[in-house]
């Protein structure tokens, strides 16, 4: 193309210079080869002028117009090679790959010379996984440019792709021939020795950095892990106190050591040297926090490791006293086993140092929850919300404990804010919808404690606590009790051994006369461990009565006085004997 360019201005040139004489000749006398020569000028210069617009938009970015010019470019030169060159880019940044690769390969028969026709045709036998052709032009790239080592590079990958790992080996060591001994080459090499299982082989390689650079600490590391992984125990030790002679401070090397001792089964050992690791404070504390996570795990199934942990993790506060990571992980080692106290104090220490943690927040609200700490929970929920105010979570909490406190308005309040949060969270949508059904049953508010409900429903029809709730307070109300049992009997299916589903299935039979039934179902609950709840307890004195027993009824009426709370009738039907609703 750069012949053509050229040729176009001698051709300018030249017609210049001929218009400015004069000539008796006319065009009809023109020879039929002036006539074709003409006209293969008259097209090397459409060509030219077609290639130029092309290129200014694939400049602007308007790939699709430039690949059409491009395009035109080679049905007015079929053999216009840089045409084909950008045509096939374009093609391969549109996912044209085969349209590409043929574009490419003709382009680099073209012209064998142009380096960027030989490495983009390269690269795209590469894509296609043709390794081995992909190799042969690579040969050829090195061969030309003897001195390019990223060339050498790339012909490496390919042999290493295509399985020839000797081959690979080889322009590693032309390589180095060149340029010497490197960390990167010798590495390559080590990996690829591993790969062959030539152990001794991948030893040399690191022996040879080794002896390049004898105080780099990092290769005798390199060497040890190798040769532990290999069987090599004495021989990885040699490296250890190699490090230790000329790096003593080394913060890696009691990890290393506490491997090595962890694989030839010294535990004792290399628990010690853990503990050394851990109170170097030169060791960063993100390397230490992995190792306790790998303990977090590993405890799950392992608790006899647990002390250690907790040690570890003591040392770890012990070093870092101001990073609020240590506590973190310490709270959550004491979450995990029930120590509730602690997991508290640990993640309020976390807060006290970085208040922007959200994840420890949400764990310090679970902590409170446990310790049903409802003062704690409320204050601590409302600033988190304060803080993160787009997380629904602590309305959730907030909600719970206004609702334990019986300020059944703010629950109501604070959870409505906290549902405009909810993304995506089905399960977290039901939690919300069942506490308001709770609170606006509490504010005598029925129409939306029942549409909570019904929401709640809609997104978990099986949710037997939704299903025992509304069951049994349109029971109270006397109202749709048809749907109330079908509720409450579904409950008692899905936990059929819930005293708490029992009792609501057999006062809902109750309420609708159905009292033989309902003896049933009551007595099933106090049998399932509800023989000191004075709710249902006087449930059965109730159904009791209806049945005619009264005698029995008083008895259970007052069994129910002295279990606790409840009904506002419950002491006078146990003064006077008699049914009150």
């Amino acid at each position: 193309m750069l012949k053509n360019i050229i040729y176009i201005l001698f051709f300018f040139i030249t017609l210049t210079f001929l218009s400015c004489k004069t000539t008796k000749t006319g065009i009809g006398s023109q020879s039929k080869e002036t006539k074709e020569l003409k006209q293969s000028k008259t097209k090397d210069i459409d060509n030219s002028s077609v290639f130029i617009d092309a290129n200014k938009q694939k400049i602007l970015g308007n790939y699709d117009e430039a690949a059409k010019l491009f395009d035109k470019c080679l049905k007015l030169n079929p053999d216009d090679d840089a045409s084909m060159f950008e045509l096939a880019k374009i093609y391969l940044m549109q996912n044209r790959r085969d349209e590409a690769l043929e574009l490419s390969e003709k382009a680099s028969k073209i012209d064998p010379d142009n380096i960027y026709y030989q490495l983009l045709y390269a690269s795209m036998l590469q894509s296609f996984e043709r390794y081995n052709d992909a190799a042969k032009v690579y040969e050829q790239i090195v061969k030309s440019n003897p001195y390019n080592l990223e060339y050498y590079n790339r012909l490496a990958l390919v042999y290493l792709y295509d399985g020839k790992l000797d081959d690979a080996i080889k322009v590693y060591d032309k390589l180095e021939e060149k340029i010497g001994i490197t960390e990167e080459f010798s590495l390559k090499k080590q990996s690829i020795y591993l790969q062959e299982k030539k152990i001794n082989k991948a030893i040399e390689e690191i022996e040879k950095l080794i002896g390049k650079f004898p105080e780099e600490s990092k290769y005798y590391a390199i060497l040890a892990e190798m040769c532990l992984d290999n069987g090599l125990e004495d021989k990885a030790m040699e490296a250890y106190q190699k490090i230790i002679e000329i790096d003593p401070d080394n913060p890696y090397i009691h990890f290393s050591l506490a491997d090595y001792y962890k694989k030839n089964g010294e535990e004792e050992k290399a628990f010690e040297e853990l503990k050394l690791g851990f109170a170097n404070p030169n060791l960063d504390i993100d390397t230490k926090i992995q190792i306790l996570i790998t303990y977090y795990t590993v405890t799950e199934i392992y608790s006899d490791l647990k002390h250690q942990a907790f040690e570890l993790s003591e040392i770890l506060m012990d070093t870092h006293p101001d990073d609020p990571k240590t506590y973190s992980i310490y709270g959550d080692f004491l979450f995990r086993d029930n120590k509730f106290e602690e997991a508290r104090d640990a993640f309020r220490k976390v807060i006290s140092l970085d208040s922007s943690k959200y994840l420890v927040w949400e764990q310090l609200l679970f902590t409170e929850s446990e310790l049903n700490d409802t003062n704690a929970l409320l204050n601590e929920s409302i600033k988190v919300i304060e803080l993160f105010p787009e997380q629904p979570l602590p309305y959730l909490f907030a909600g719970s404990a206004y609702y334990q406190k019986k300020n059944w308005d703010e629950c109501a309040k604070v959870l409505d804010r906290g549902l405009f949060y909810i993304v995506d969270n089905p399960l977290m949508e039901v939690q919300f919808y069942t506490y308001l059904g709770d609170a606006y049953n509490q504010l005598k508010d029925n129409e939306k404690s029942d549409e909570f409900y019904e929401k709640a429903l809609s997104l978990d029809p099986d949710n037997d606590y939704v299903l025992n709730n509304y069951a049994y307070y349109l029971s109270l109300r006397n109202e749709k009790l048809d749907k109330a049992a079908k509720m409450a009997k579904k409950s008692t299916e899905l936990k059929p051994n819930s005293s708490a589903n029992q009792d609501t299935y057999g006062w809902v039979l109750y309420k609708m006369g159905y009292y033989e039934e309902a003896k049933i179902w009551i007595e099933k609950a106090i049998e399932n461990g509800a023989e000191s709840n004075a709710v249902i307890l006087e449930h059965y004195g109730d159904v009791l009565w209806q049945l005619g027993e009264k005698k029995e009824a008083n008895e259970w009426w007052l069994k129910a006085k002295e279990a606790g709370k409840g009904s506002e009738f419950l002491d006078k039907k146990v003064e006077d004997k008699v049914m009150y609703e």
